[in-house]
């Protein structure tokens, strides 16, 4: 599985749980990120990349842990490899359509996952409807780790109001949110305290997790400890202090691998 940096991981932290004896192999861009802020073309090609190097390093399913990477360069990265591949976006949009009574929802997210479109292209295919809200600043605040700082506060409170705000002008009474951002779910707690009540917050990692569970069902019910394999494209020593908040587990090692440029 790949991601553009450390957000990825709350997608492992996932898959870990449910499948406790598969082998992870993880790659973070981080001499590339942010995805999110970055052109399609260059998204793809940085993507396709990322994969072609797990799938070189043995991976037999292929996650792609990253929201902007799976609206933008998904047709890309199924070219460029053999294997299976499963983004994070249409479980995200599964998950809301399963919990939803009102069939609407809000997606919080990076400009270029709001500006692909591709959570409401997906909700609309299961009859939900979705209002896309950019959040950029939330990255940043959770990589600083102010998760329950008042300024995450402030800015999250915004963006929700925001977001509900324009829902209510266009008609909609959406009953739940989609963390279209691997990053998104460490401010989980905080997001459902400052949403309307009986706001339901769908991570689409837990989806995604179980997907893979049920593409290996055999490894899934397993009791030996999960392998992981780290690499990162720059900085592997703050790779590893950052990816350990994330991942939720220590990180002994990260060996670093050039992609490209």
């Amino acid at each position: 599985m790949f991601d553009s940096g450390f957000g990825g991981l709350t997608v492992l932290r996932e898959l870990i749980a449910r499948i406790p004896g598969a082998n992870f192999v993880y790659t973070g861009d981080t001499a590339r990120l942010p995805y999110g802020a970055k052109s399609r073309a260059t998204v793809a090609r940085y993507a396709t990349e990322a994969a072609s190097f797990l799938v070189d390093q043995g991976a037999e399913f292929l996650v792609i842990a990253c929201n902007t990477a799976s609206a933008l360069a998904l047709d890309e990265i199924c070219d460029a490899v053999t294997v299976p591949v499963l983004g994070v976006v249409e479980p995200g949009a599964a998950e809301a359509a399963a919990h939803s009574a009102t069939r609407e929802c809000i997606v919080l997210a990076t400009s270029a996952t709001v500006e692909s479109g591709a959570y409401a292209k997906a909700c609309e295919k299961l009859g939900v409807r979705a209002l896309e809200k950019a959040c950029p600043l939330l990255v940043p605040l959770v990589e600083e780790s102010w998760t329950d700082h008042p300024v995450a506060r402030q800015v999250a409170q915004i963006y929700l109001d925001d977001a509900f705000h324009a829902a209510s002008g266009q008609g909609m009474n959406p009953d739940t949110i989609v963390l279209g951002c691997t990053h998104y779910p460490l401010l989980r707690p905080l997001l459902a305290e400052l949403a309307p009540p009986n706001t339901r917050i769908v991570d689409s990692a837990e989806s995604v997790a179980q997907r893979v569970a049920e593409a290996f069902p055999a490894t899934s019910t397993g009791t030996a400890g999960s392998d992981c394999s780290f690499f990162a494209t720059d900085s592997v020593a703050k790779f590893r202090t950052l990816g350990e908040r994330f991942l939720g587990r220590s990180i002994p090692s990260v060996q670093l691998v050039d992609l490209g440029g």
